[in-house]
């Protein structure tokens, strides 16, 4: 396992040496770092997983804490509500993959056959599976029902940094440093979108399925067209390296970090930069929007979740996720 010292805010920017490691924070700043949010589906709640291994759920109108979920025995890299906003899946250091009751908080299942640390969760749009991503180097499918792996898709070169189901719950996408389109049913490879020059680290299908937009260490975020493998357009304005996209509930909108501390929102259909959201003050590591398409959710190395306004750009509300919190 690696030093606690050595976590950095994308999971799979962990093999760089610490001289390449620009934004490494103290074990206390790290604790309270916020390395991925989620949204539930009715809009009533965030999830929020820190690098302290400890869940959050938040009131998204007043920001209240709805409660804690422990369990991992590592940082948490990802947390993804099922489509019902019942369950909540959380990925881990610890090389587990967890399910949770979000009514109660009480632990369903523990999944376990990754054999390095999991880096990413997803839940299928038809809430029959989950998908994760692992250090090493395999993504995984499996039956939400049972806890089971339907399958292991093939290993690849590198760490699989992002997975993403295609709003059919038939195509899953995967990213290493390539990015490929996979047939759920079969396993089978269907084709590849690019082999980049650097990590994909976030990887979000549109929601009517026809593009797929990636994210990654190059500094670009780039929208493909599913139907045919090719490169669309790549969007203006990112200034460092990205680790989370996000498409709007209208397929309208994109969303991403750029910057040490900003996000950007840009038209997806034109491509064009619409506004920069700055707020945080530190790396901003996830981005999330709610249902209604109306709020954006941020978390960020400096310990809080954002809420903001999509149209305006205005903070809505900051939430103090930082671990000291977790302790009362």
């Amino acid at each position: 396992m690696f030093k606690k010292a050595l976590v950095l805010l994308s999971f799979c920017v962990m093999a760089l040496p610490v001289t390449a490691q620009p934004w490494v924070q103290s074990e206390a700043e790290q604790d309270g770092q916020v390395n991925s949010v989620a949204f539930a589906p009715d809009g009533r709640t965030v999830a929020s997983g820190t690098t302290g291994s400890i869940i959050g759920l938040w009131d998204v109108h007043s920001g209240r804490e709805k409660g804690w979920l422990r369990g991992h025995l590592g940082i948490i890299s990802s947390v993804a509500f099922s489509p019902d906003s019942k369950t909540l899946a959380s990925a881990s250091f610890d090389k587990s993959i967890k399910l949770w009751d979000v009514v109660d908080g009480k632990e369903l299942r523990t999944l376990h056959g990754h054999s390095m640390e999991v880096g990413v969760v997803v839940f299928s749009p038809n809430g029959k599976m989950l998908a994760s991503a692992s250090r090493d180097k395999t993504a995984r499918l499996w039956n939400v029902a049972t806890g089971a792996t339907l399958r292991s898709l093939p290993k690849q070169r590198y760490s699989v940094c992002a997975v993403a189901f295609s709003p059919d719950s038939n195509i899953i996408a995967t990213a290493d440093n390539t990015i490929k389109l996979w047939e759920v049913s079969t396993g089978q490879e269907l084709r590849t979108l690019a082999i980049q020059p650097k990590v994909v680290q976030s990887l979000a299908f549109s929601p009517n399925g026809k593009l797929l937009a990636s994210g990654g260490y190059d500094k670009t975020i780039k929208l493909w067209d599913v139907a045919t493998g090719k490169e669309l357009r790549s969007l203006l304005g990112v200034s460092n390296a990205v680790s989370s996209v996000a498409f709007s509930p209208d397929g309208k909108l994109i969303a991403g970090d750029s910057g040490r501390d900003a996000i950007k929102l840009w038209d997806v259909a034109t491509g064009k930069e619409l506004r920069t959201l700055i707020g945080h003050t530190h790396w901003v590591t996830s981005v999330a929007f709610s249902p209604d398409g109306n709020t954006l959710a941020s978390g960020s190395a400096d310990g809080t979740i954002k809420l903001w306004n999509v149209s305006t750009g205005a903070i809505l509300l900051t939430i103090p996720v930082g671990i000291e919190s977790a302790k009362h």
